[in-house]
């Protein structure tokens, strides 16, 4: 069960916001490392998102979200709970689920529960590669989230690793595919640059801008002080 630093670098974020004034709570970005095996059975594995936990079968996992099944080694099954379901790569055929690196995830997309397709156009998965897929589920309170995930597929669709999941925690707030898993690697990195990266430059900027506003505010300060005396 693991939190990604940028969470904390999106808070602090929000926290320099508040020095100019702002105050409003800042969206943050959940994620779960799991690294998990998906079994090539009938049941494949269940997937409960908000409390980060999986299980072998609808019995063992009361509540439960995601469930990547499937005894072929063609193709893999998605079953998701209701309002959940996973995302089909913008104009294309349910099935073609593989998300490109810097894609948004919201309302915007198809969701639903197919089996996957394999091939190498954009959109179908890919084996001998990590696959990216965009998710929507119904967390315990009854609102809407939206999330990405990482599964690892092997020789075949039989062979699949469950690498991690990241969630926005605001609710109907569409998340982008981007650099927060660990084990996920940006196919082109020079592209898009590390999210940790990003935050940790825009908290930079922030907090200059903030000093700058407080340095301006002294000394309009001092000026009116001065204006004053004379």
């Amino acid at each position: 069960m693991t939190r990604t630093s940028s969470q904390t670098l999106l808070l602090g974020v929000g926290a320099v916001g508040a020095v100019l004034g702002g105050g409003e709570a800042q969206a943050a970005v959940i994620q779960w490392v799991a690294g998990i095996v998906i079994p090539n059975t009938i049941d494949g594995l269940y997937i409960k998102v908000d409390s980060q936990t999986t299980g072998p079968n609808v019995a063992a996992l009361p509540g439960w979200d995601l469930n990547p099944y499937g005894t072929s080694t063609t193709t893999m099954s998605w079953f998701g709970a209701n309002g959940g379901g996973t995302a089909t790569y913008p104009g294309a055929s349910p099935g073609w689920q593989s998300l490109d690196w810097g894609m948004e995830v919201g309302p915007a997309l198809n969701f639903n529960n197919v089996a996957t397709v394999v091939g190498a156009e954009p959109g179908k998965w890919k084996l001998n590669a990590l696959n990216y897929f965009g998710f929507r589920f119904v967390a315990d309170g009854g609102t809407t989230h939206y999330g990405w995930g990482a599964i690892q597929i092997g020789a075949n669709m039989g062979t699949r690793t469950f690498v991690s999941l990241n969630w926005e925690n605001i609710a109907n707030t569409p998340i982008f595919v981007a650099s927060l898993t660990s084990g996920a690697a940006d196919p082109n990195p020079s592209a898009v640059p590390e999210t940790s990266t990003v935050a940790a430059g825009a908290l930079a900027g922030l907090a200059l801008g903030a000093r700058f506003v407080v340095q301006r505010r002294r000394q309009a300060t001092r000026r009116g002080s001065d204006l004053v005396q004379a």
